[in-house]
């Protein structure tokens, strides 16, 4: 397929995304620096400030940035227009909820239907990328899956693994992913491929001089060892060894998802080394781990596939320490 591409969209769901609005800058440096036309939704044009940072991107004269809310059908019947490849990243993240369902399940699995039900009508798409998370693997994460023991893998082949007591977010998430993957076998003529990336903890700076990202809040936490709740205690109390990736990998691997043909229904765990939570608190200190890295959720086909050659976790580290 060749991919004669007349804009490219990046829909942000709201302010509660994990990783997105933190490598988007990246993710969107590296598509325009390419020379395609790109056109980026928010849900409020108002707030200058998640969105005023891309318009210093060298040939942001090819950014058009849209307000959409991805539950309005005509809006994004209206926003796919033209597009030829579009980068779906948009979900709801946060560890505190009063309704699992309205604030996570519904946002997260009805705004995939949704979005799976427009592309279908959208006659000039030719690749969808969806953006999605090692909760689609494993909904046990950062610990290995219930099943598995110290010292074994995590890697694309394995059996995704979902865990009833986990939390509401992570099971989110790999719903919509078998959502993703039900729609592809149940669509097996489709004209465009979809291909997901799924991220394990994305670490570095950021380009942006916003701080209320869950990325660069975790690592405040990590650098701080501070614990605002029982979750990221147990990430102290037991010393868990935390799969990383660098954020500047993650742009590069929604780039190459984007941009590389015949990998239609692939999921590609993007994922660097794994630190003990104590070294990951002194690299954020800028200071060498005592341990060494381990390989916990492998990334052998991202590697061979999307040609990614992935940072040591500690540079994205070291970056933020400094």
């Amino acid at each position: 397929m060749v991919f004669t591409t007349i804009k490219i969209i990046y829909h942000e769901k709201n302010r509660h995304h994990w990783r997105l609005w933190f490598y988007r800058k990246l993710q969107h440096k590296e598509i325009l620096l390419e020379g395609y036309d790109v056109k980026v939704s928010t849900t409020d044009l108002s707030k200058k400030e998640k969105y005023e940072h891309l318009k210093a991107l060298p040939n942001s004269e090819n950014l058009e940035i849209v307000q959409l809310k991805l539950e309005n059908k005509d809006e994004l019947k209206d926003f796919l227009e033209g597009c030829a490849i579009v980068v779906h990243g948009g979900t709801p993240f946060q560890l505190d909820f009063t309704d699992p369902k309205a604030e996570l399940f519904d946002p997260t699995i009805i705004g995939t239907e949704n979005f799976l039900a427009a592309i279908q009508n959208a006659p000039k798409v030719e690749k969808v990328v969806f953006v999605a998370s090692v909760a689609g693997f494993n909904t046990h994460f950062p610990l290995l899956p219930g099943t598995q023991n110290e010292g074994d893998h995590v890697d694309d082949n394995d059996p995704p693994s979902l865990h009833e007591e986990d939390h509401p977010y992570a099971q989110a998430k790999f719903i919509a992913n078998q959502t993703v993957e039900k729609f592809i076998k149940e669509h097996p003529n489709l004209t465009f491929e979809i291909t997901t990336v799924s991220p394990t903890g994305v670490m570095g700076k950021a380009l942006s001089a916003r701080e209320d990202s869950t990325s660069v809040g975790l690592q405040y936490l990590f650098k701080n060892e501070i614990a605002p709740n029982p979750f990221v205690q147990m990430f102290y109390d037991n010393n868990i060894d935390f799969a990383m990736v660098d954020v500047a990998d993650v742009a590069n691997g929604i780039f190459k998802a984007a941009t590389t043909a015949g990998i239609h229904g692939k999921n590609y765990l993007l994922s660097s080394e794994s630190y003990k939570m104590s070294d990951i608190t002194l690299m954020l200190n800028h200071k060498a781990p005592e341990g060494q890295p381990s390989i916990i959720y492998k990334n052998d086909l991202a590697k061979k596939e999307l040609g990614i050659d992935f940072n040591s976790a500690r540079i994205p580290l070291n970056q933020f320490s400094e």
